[in-house]
């Protein structure tokens, strides 16, 4: 909060002054940290896990409390079902959450996510490679960007840029031309790679 002041330029902001035990403290500072925007899905999902093993909460309590619904918080629960492989591709912002909760009753989870980074799937074809019964015939993939869909080459550069700058990249083809989108989560993730741009120059 102190160093968001700062770089507001604020020389004052209003604060609330409580006097708690530790164990409440310990309780409110969790909730205010399971709120941040720039955490990552496997980060929120253990404060939530937190909240719940070592101060009771139900479900649907710490939806009421953190102003997301039950089912979000069940959702983003079941991240934490995954191989530890899903998680650190959820921390580095390879794979989405949308994505990753199609895993979580699959087969071969990690194989599958491997896929879906490697073919560019949609959560709808994610979703149906999921349900699929070992030895069925996956769904076939439509193109995620254009009709033309992406090729090999452009996949694996994206997968690179994405590994390198630790967000997700997206690399679209317009004619001899084309775009490059990069998804940050946070200001703070912007910034950083503002700076490392510079740096580059």
């Amino acid at each position: 909060r102190w160093r968001a002041a700062q770089r507001a330029g604020l020389t004052e902001i209003p604060i609330i002054v409580r006097d708690v035990n530790d164990r409440t403290a310990l309780e409110l500072a969790i909730i205010e940290n399971v709120q941040r925007t720039d955490l990552n899905p496997v980060e929120e999902a253990l404060g939530y896990q937190q909240l719940i093993d070592d101060h009771g909460y139900t479900q649907a309590d710490l939806g009421n409390v953190i102003g997301k619904s039950r089912s979000h918080v069940a959702n983003t629960l079941r991240l934490l079902k995954l191989p530890d492989v899903i998680r650190d591709m959820l921390v580095d912002g390879v794979l989405s959450a949308g994505h990753a909760r199609t895993l979580v009753t699959a087969q071969d989870p990690a194989g599958l996510a491997k896929q879906i980074v490697e073919e560019g799937l949609s959560v709808r074809q994610a979703e149906a490679l999921a349900q699929m019964p070992a030895g069925g015939t996956p769904p076939k993939a439509k193109p995620a960007h254009g009709a033309s869909g992406k090729d090999a080459d452009t996949l694996a550069l994206e997968r690179l840029m994405t590994n390198t700058i630790g967000m997700i990249v997206t690399i679209e083809h317009k004619g001899k031309g084309g775009a490059i989108r990069v998804d940050y989560r946070s200001l703070e993730q912007l910034d950083e790679l503002c700076r490392r741009l510079k740096d580059e120059r």
